[in-house]
């Protein structure tokens, strides 16, 4: 299997992060969708650009120029400090997040990070799909958007991310470089900065395919090693590897935003089911077993509530997930209508670690949980070798009724 690496990278990181903490204070301006940027001092109006919003963008403001030059850029433009404590917190919570779902994370400055998605990938239909989930979650869950770059090469995925934005999932895989890198112009290149775009335009090489098919031997002599490295990266050229350090998994969950809102328990149970199926699949397939169940319900309010659930003993069973799941939501369910249901599971251990059983713990039943353990890998195996829709369980089907809901 050939492997897949994300790169995930935060759209203009300081100024999202600023503008969602200055809103969570009671500010009524989002400093995204004005023109704005993060750097310098506010009074004495000096320093560079540490980031940009969008509309700063439009009046040619760029990232690293003289603040007092984009004053004069945009004589209207809104200034904030930088608060590199409430940034390392913020990228710490995305970096745990992106930790429960692949642990294989190499972090490489405080809004970016590889992750090394192959020994996961099996769990999602494809990669293209894994990194929109993963996108749109991060939005749901932190305010802020980020772009994806997906290639077998670490230097691929890193300039895919950079392609359009933001909120957005590119591809740039090895066999793709010659459609969409190497027309590019060569300051689109990675590592490729304005002394060496300056010196391969003087060489009369202006696209990225221009630099790959010129003589290696002709860069070095103008550009000594750093010629050979960007020959390299314009023909997809990259051994490195991501390097991480391992990461314990906290927890693993799953949500959905509802295509109606739900008023029936028995369509809320289905959804259930289905994410608590996603859960133990997640759990068996990193061989952990889970001791906490939690369930997260919004209404259409946007009102939010949770409740969770210590198990006797850890599991990695569907049904067991979904029993307890389905229980919790009986007790918190207000009756309102749902817009958004989740379902998590934490205090994770490893799936053969012993566990203390109780004297008087009569619900367990060795024979059927041996049975739903068969019937889990099965199901797991068919899924895993055929797609995730080969096989769905009959009570998930959709009915006349659910179907008319959704034209509604």
């Amino acid at each position: 299997m050939e492997p897949i690496i994300f790169h995930i990278d935060v759209n203009s990181a300081y100024l999202s992060w600023t503008a969602l903490e200055k809103l969570s204070q009671g500010d009524t301006v989002d400093l995204r969708l004005i023109p704005s940027i993060i750097g310098g001092d506010i009074e004495r109006r000096h320093g560079v650009v540490l980031a940009k919003s969008l509309p700063a963008k439009t009046y040619g403001i760029v990232t690293g120029e003289p603040v007092v030059n984009a004053l004069k850029k945009c004589p209207h433009l809104t200034m904030a400090p930088p608060d590199h404590a409430m940034y390392i917190k913020r990228s710490k919570a995305l970096m745990d997040f992106l930790s429960d779902i692949c642990p294989d994370i190499e972090q490489a400055s405080i809004d970016e990070c590889y992750m090394d998605f192959t020994s996961v990938a099996h769990l999602y239909s494809s990669p293209i799909e894994a990194a929109i989930s993963i996108k749109d979650e991060i939005y749901r869950r932190f305010g802020f958007t980020v772009n994806i770059g997906i290639s077998d090469k670490k230097v691929l995925a890193k300039m895919a991310s950079d392609f359009k934005k933001p909120n957005l999932v590119h591809t740039l895989y090895a066999r793709e470089i010659a459609a969409k890198l190497w027309p590019l112009p060569i300051s689109s290149l990675f590592m490729c900065g304005r002394s060496s775009t300056e010196t391969l335009r003087k060489l009369e090489i202006l696209t990225i395919g221009e630099l790959a098919k010129t003589d290696p031997r002709i860069l070095a002599s103008h550009l000594k090693s750093h010629g050979i490295l960007l020959w390299n990266y314009a023909n997809g050229i990259d051994d490195s590897m991501v390097i991480s350090e391992p990461v314990k998994r906290k927890g693993v969950g799953n949500s959905t935003t509802l295509s109606h809102d739900v008023t029936e328990r028995a369509e809320a149970a289905k959804t259930l089911l289905s994410l608590s199926e996603s859960v133990g699949k997640s759990l068996r397939a990193h061989k952990e077993s889970a001791g906490l169940v939690c369930v997260e319900i919004k209404y259409n309010t946007f009102q939010t509530v949770s409740h969770q659930t210590t198990l006797q003993t850890p599991t990695s069973s569907t049904e067991i997930i979904y029993q307890t799941a389905l229980s919790l939501f009986d007790a918190i369910w207000s009756h309102c209508p749902i817009r958004l249901l989740g379902v998590r599971a934490s205090h994770l251990t490893e799936a053969d670690e012993p566990v203390q059983l109780s004297l008087f713990d009569r619900t367990s039943n060795p024979a059927q949980e041996e049975k739903q353990k068969k019937l889990d890998a099965a199901l797991d195996s068919i899924r895993t070798r055929y797609g995730s829709s080969s096989i769905v369980r009959g009570s998930l089907l959709p009915t006349a009724e659910s179907e008319e809901k959704k034209t509604l």
